[in-house]
This record gives structure tokens, sequence and C-alpha cells, in this order.
């Protein structure tokens, strides 16, 4: 009996270390210095940005994460969720952060984080193909989604309760932009995605439409293998203190503040003129953004959003050109016809540069851009009045967060008649600066797109000169 015992003991602990072998714990990184994070390619987790570096809210929030512990990152980018969890079940990584949905199966091998974003998952199809009002029409549709995905879970649940016809295919493969795409060139008939991967989808995909959602909220998290206890205590002491000091909040901000609710005819435009009329003045953007240290993206944005590159718009105020200076505004910058589109955009970027020298020093980006953007539209004046009245409130007079709660509150009298500069039409910079981001967003992917296709080209044309 006794001799029984020892060996379950024994069959035990040879069980208990074998599934913890690959497991490392906060003790084990931060004796090799270095955290592995298995994630992917994507812009609503890592991407390498305008500049050449790695961005994006995973990047950002695992960088901080890893400055706390005192270690750096060593990123392994897989191609798809099944490829990611697959990875962390073997131990290839410490965290995968990769937008990854809480889920009650997810739960039973692996433990998460603390929720970062709380999404909804959405039906897409194309706007023009069809368009499904609840379960019960995707029946018969050709509909694909990720293998072992959230997604496939919530179609699975779907199937058992109450919808037995319904039917899908599953792509191990392939990830959920690239399910995106098909469906915007009528590959297939619909897909599932969170809803905040839609959203910035849509900026480029124009023609996609989420007709209703598949769930109700769902939190996005990090998740780990169940043995590193105290490595999952070490991410829920940083991320209080990440959230509680306004990081994540400014995390969020800076990746999804600026999608509002979608405009098909608006971003549909967009891509029209940038195949139209923006060939004809990127040069200029580039030039004039170079000379005042401005991203050209959001020159160009912003000169869309003045005038949809229109190089002689007007508007009953007064205002001209592709940047739509003032006279006087022209006349400081340099400006001698407003008309001119290279005067134009010079004189925009010089004026753009001025004013974010103005603000204090102890704005930093990007909150400095997105101020000073504001005060381009509403004036210096209305932007300190708003500066002033944050103060009041208890908010901060240099965080874009702050200033775009308050911005509006200038139209009431209740607030601009104690402020030096009066009344100010208060929303009307908060949408500005809204879609000149909105639009920057697709200006980039579109250059980024441009990028891709045009090192195809040479490569191939490498490839054949080689040969010949």
């Amino acid at each position: 009996m006794k001799l029984a015992k020892l060996f379950l003991v024994i069959i035990t602990l040879t069980i208990v270390g074998c599934s913890d072998e690959s497991t490392r714990d906060a003790a084990d990184i931060k004796q090799s210095g270095k955290l592995i994070v298995l994630t992917r390619n994507a812009p609503s987790t890592w991407y390498v940005g305008r500049d050449g570096q790695p961005v994006g809210p995973e990047y950002d929030m695992v960088e901080s994460f890893a400055a706390q512990m005192g270690v750096t990152v060593e990123y392994v980018i897989k191609d798809t969720v099944k490829d990611i969890m697959s990875a962390l079940e073997k131990g290839e990584g410490d965290i995968a952060a990769a937008g990854l949905t809480v889920t009650d199966a997810r739960k039973l091998k692996f433990q998460f984080s603390p929720a970062y974003l709380d999404v909804t998952q959405q039906v897409v199809c194309r706007r023009d193909k069809v368009q499904p009002e609840s379960v019960k029409d995707l029946i018969g549709l050709n509909l694909t989604t990720i293998a072992n995905s959230s997604y496939s879970e919530r179609l699975s649940e779907l199937k058992t309760n109450g919808h037995p016809d319904l039917q899908w295919s599953e792509t191990g493969d392939k990830d959920t932009e690239h399910l995106l795409a098909e469906v915007s060139e009528g590959l297939i008939d619909c897909t599932i995605a969170d809803s905040h991967i839609v959203d910035i989808n849509r900026r480029y995909l124009p023609r996609l439409m989420a007709p209703f959602n598949l769930t109700q909220d769902q939190s996005l998290a990090w998740a780990m293998q169940k043995g590193a206890e105290n490595l999952k205590k070490e991410i829920e002491n940083w991320f209080g203190d990440y959230k509680e000091s306004g990081r994540l909040g400014a995390t969020l901000e800076k990746y999804y503040g600026f999608f509002d609710a979608f405009d098909y005819v608006d971003v549909n435009t967009l891509h029209r003129r940038i195949k139209g009329r923006f060939p004809k003045y990127e040069a200029m953007f580039k030039k004039a953004a170079d000379k005042y240290n401005l991203p050209y993206s959001l020159l160009a944005a912003q000169g869309y959003q003045e005038s949809h590159w229109n190089a002689k718009a007007k508007s009953p105020t007064g205002v001209r050109g592709i940047m739509m200076l003032t006279r006087p505004t022209a006349k400081a910058m340099g400006v001698k016809n407003r008309l001119n589109p290279e005067q134009s955009i010079n004189g925009g970027a010089k004026y753009l540069a001025r004013l974010k020298g103005r603000l204090s020093d102890e704005i930093k980006e990007p909150d400095r851009t997105w101020l000073a953007l504001a005060a381009y539209n509403v004036g210096m004046g209305h932007l300190h009045d708003a500066q002033t009245l944050a103060r009041k409130m208890k908010l901060d007079p240099y965080s874009w967060r702050s200033i775009r709660e308050v911005l509006p509150l200038l139209s009431q009298k209740r607030y601009y008649k104690e402020l030096k500069y009066g009344y100010a039409r208060g929303s009307e910079p908060v949408k500005y600066v809204q879609r000149i981001r909105e639009y920057q967003h697709v200006i980039d992917e579109d250059v980024q797109t441009r990028g891709n296709v045009k090192g195809k080209q040479e490569s191939g044309s490498s490839k054949k000169k080689s040969q010949e």
C-alpha cells in the first residue's frame, strides 16, 4: 500500500515537472534579461511604422511592462492566432500579446492578464453583395473564419443553440485582415472580426460593412501559461499602475481614438482622391513637411481635410487654397498667392510648425501635434481658453484627451463667459483633428502599399536582369 502511494507521488511529480518544464516564470525572465513575446504583424497589434520602427498597441504596452521588469523584449512574429496559441502552449514564448479574446475554451489551457480593451465580434460583408441582418440570414452564405479562433467558438455555440443549419469554412493559414480583404474583393461573402479590427480595416477597404454584432462585449488580454503565477502577478501590478496613471487610456487614444462613426462616402472619396488628385501634390507635401519637420502624411491629411486637395478651393469666409489660409495668415507666412498650391502647402506647413512651437514645452508628442492642429482650426486664443477651463476642471491641460472633452464647452455661455476669448464652436476643432488623424491613417496605408508593390517590382526586375 505504501509502495503504491509512493509510486503515485512519483508519477504526479513527474507529470507536474514535465508540464512546467517549458514554463518560465518572472524570476527566470529577469535572470535571462529577456521577455519573449508572441504576437502577429497587424495594425491592431505590432507593425513597423512609417519611420521604420516597431509600433502598435501591443508593442507599446509590452515595452512599458518590460521596462518595469528591467528586461528587453524579443518579439516572435507568428502568422495566425492558431500559431500563437500553439507556440505558447509549447513554451516558445512567455506571453502572447496579439489582440486575444478571453474565452472559456482558452481559459482551460491558459491564464490571462487584466483586460485592456472590450470589443464585440462583428459579421463583416461587402456592402454591395449581401446584407444579412441576423444569424439566420447567414445560412447559405459563403462564410469563412479563422480556425481555432474565438470567432469559430462563437459560431459553434450558435450552431448548437438554435441554428443547426449554420455552416461555415475555417482557414488555418490566413489571418483576419486577409479574410477581410477577400470579403472586399468579393471572393467570400462574409467573415467574422473583432470590432476594433473592423474599425481599422474599413478605412482601407471602404466597401466592407458590419451589419450586426455576433456577441456582446468581450475582453482582450495577454495570455500566458498556467504555471507562470508570479509573471501574472507582475503583469497585474504593472497594469494597475499603467491604467491608473492614464497611460492605458493614452495608448488606446493613440491607436483607436480617431475612429469615429464610419462614413463610407467620405472614405471612398478619399481613396479616389488619393489615386486622382494626390499624385499631383504629393511631392509638394513632402518638400514642405521635410522643411518644417512634419510627417508628410499628416500635412497631406490636413490638406485633404481643408480642401480635398483642391488648389482653387474658396469658402464664404474668405479662406482659400489647398490649406485654406486666411489673408492675414497667408501674409504672415509669406504666401503671395493663396491659390498657388506650392505656396499654400508651404504656408500651411510653416503655420502649423509655428503653432507647435508656441505651445508649452511640457506638451509632448503626439498631443503637441493634435493641440497645434486644433489651434490651426479654432485659433490659439480659444485653445488657451480650453486649457484654462481644463485646469479649473482638474483635467490635464497638456493632454489632447482632456482638451477634446473641454473644447465643446466653449460654445456654452456658462463656460465661455468667464474665459478671455469668449464663444467658440469648440466641437469643430475636435472633429477637425479626428478627421485628419483618420485621413492620415488611410494615406499611410496607401504609401506603405505602394512601397511594397514598388519593392516587389524592383525585385522582380533585378531577378530578370540577372537571368539575362
